[in-house]
């Protein structure tokens, strides 16, 4: 199944309408996967409307709650041979590693980069290549700060293999965090991603690891910020730099 990117989008020229379409763009969306839990906190305001600090709770955590899941609109470059980051947050690891076991990409490391999500950075995933989906596995594990450079292998995680038109291979892999209790995938093995889709969503503090072929240019540094499907990580070995 092909994910078809989301198309431009055309503002109004009337003057009511231009309005309300810079609001909307300018108030990033709402993930699926955080609807239930923004319409709890919700359903308990409208329920202790006569108790107002209950109404100011319910409403204050509904607006924590959105702000956690917002979905922003991201543009991707269109170079050739880029990777971008899976995710917003902070680089916490430049390093080569070997992938995990279950993508079954040998044990030779591969270059690395990481990027942790406090819980203040939007949680989504997106595809840090465009390319068909050739593995998904989930695999059960602990409960660790996703920062430390051990959750890649005891942590539970959510690997994928994305195979490129000409055959290159990059591996993502979600892993969770100390509050991370779910990891939502929304891929499927044969489905193609664009660069820089959103594919999954982590919730409540995790990591993203993006594992790249021999020879990459790793373009990061430890403690720099990303934008997820913005900011370019790396370039793949088969193109010249720009």
């Amino acid at each position: 199944m092909a994910r078809k990117p989301t198309p431009a989008r055309t503002p109004p020229t009337g003057g009511v309408a231009h309005i309300v379409d810079l609001v909307r763009h300018a108030v990033p969306p709402l993930h699926p996967g955080g609807l239930p839990f923004v319409a709890a906190p919700l359903l308990v305001a409208a329920l202790g409307r006569r108790r107002p600090w209950v109404r100011r709770a319910g409403l204050a955590s509904a607006a924590a709650t959105a702000t956690f899941f917002r979905h922003p609109h991201r543009v991707p470059p269109n170079r050739v041979g880029v990777v971008v980051a899976p995710a917003d947050g902070e680089v916490a690891l430049v390093d080569s590693a070997v992938p995990p076991a279950e993508l079954g990409l040998g044990p030779e490391a591969r270059p690395r980069v990481s990027v942790f999500l406090s819980v203040l950075d939007v949680h989504v995933q997106r595809s840090p290549v465009g390319g068909v989906v050739r593995k998904v596995v989930h695999q059960p594990g602990q409960f660790l700060s996703a920062d430390l450079a051990d959750a890649s292998e005891v942590n539970e995680r959510n690997s994928m293999l994305l195979e490129m038109p000409d055959g290159t291979e990059v591996a993502v892999v979600q892993i969770a965090g100390l509050l991370a209790r779910r990891i939502v995938c929304d891929v499927r093995i044969g489905d193609t991603l664009p660069i820089g889709d959103t594919y999954g969503l982590i919730r409540f503090g995790s990591r993203v690891d993006t594992y790249l072929p021999a020879g990459s240019t790793l373009l990061v540094e430890r403690g720099q910020r990303t934008i997820g499907a913005e900011t370019v990580i790396a370039q793949l070995p088969t193109t010249p730099l720009s």
